[in-house]
């Protein structure tokens, strides 16, 4: 990344974050925010005044005021701005690793910030992988297939058939509309390699559902 985050130690321990669920960020992904209220304008602001990370994490379920928060999540930089005519602010986060959760500090601030522990997921500042080795590239394809089919989905089959791996997993399992558990299974999956096996499995379950029960082809 052209930031020059190459240790767990280059990156800044006590990050705000951003509770939002259903949503997660990966390494090198890039993920399009729609902000609007006050006290994440106000994170916004104080984040591009810094070092520009925001980390987005899930709350657990629960319906009270300052829920608490899944055990992982991944830290991002801010990689786009722009503000509208009406005061929010559009932006793009582009990951740069994930973190273990450590404790949430008191601040005066109005956005929760937190101790952020990257050293288990160091391997995420190191480059992408360039090729499949590992990976079950036509099984995962199938599934989606089989996934979009049962919507009446279509998306540019070339480029999801020649995409570099990571990419292509990274940007499924962002995109797709997953429960927040099953999100969340992904985000902490230990590798590229255990991420596809856990989004292929989704997709086929998924797609078996919502096909009344019948197992989807994947020849």
């Amino acid at each position: 990344m052209a930031q020059g985050y190459h240790r767990a130690a280059d990156l800044p321990q006590v990050i705000p974050v951003f509770p939002l669920p259903g949503a997660i960020l990966l390494p090198r992904g890039q993920l399009p925010l729609n902000i609007f209220e006050p006290r994440y304008l106000n994170m916004i602001d104080d984040a591009m005044a810094g070092d520009r990370i925001i980390g987005m994490i899930q709350p657990r379920p629960g319906a009270r005021a300052a829920p608490g928060l899944s055990p992982v999540g991944c830290a991002g930089r801010i990689t786009s701005f722009a503000e509208t005519s009406d005061g929010r602010y559009l932006i793009t986060l582009t990951g740069c690793a994930r973190f273990r959760l450590g404790s949430e500090l008191p601040s005066q601030s109005p956005y929760r910030q937190v101790r952020a522990d990257f050293t288990p997921f160091e391997a995420d500042l190191a480059p992408p992988p360039v090729d499949d080795v590992g990976l079950d590239r036509e099984g995962l394809l199938d599934a989606l297939r089989a996934y979009l089919e049962t919507r009446g989905l279509e998306i540019d089959w070339d480029t999801a058939e020649t995409a570099p791996p990571e990419a292509l997993i990274n940007s499924l399992s962002m995109a797709l509309p997953f429960e927040p558990a099953e999100k969340q299974a992904l985000l902490e999956a230990a590798s590229l390699t255990d991420r596809s096996s856990v989004l292929t499995a989704l997709m086929t379950i998924d797609a078996a559902e919502t096909g009344d029960g019948d197992a989807p082809s994947m020849q």
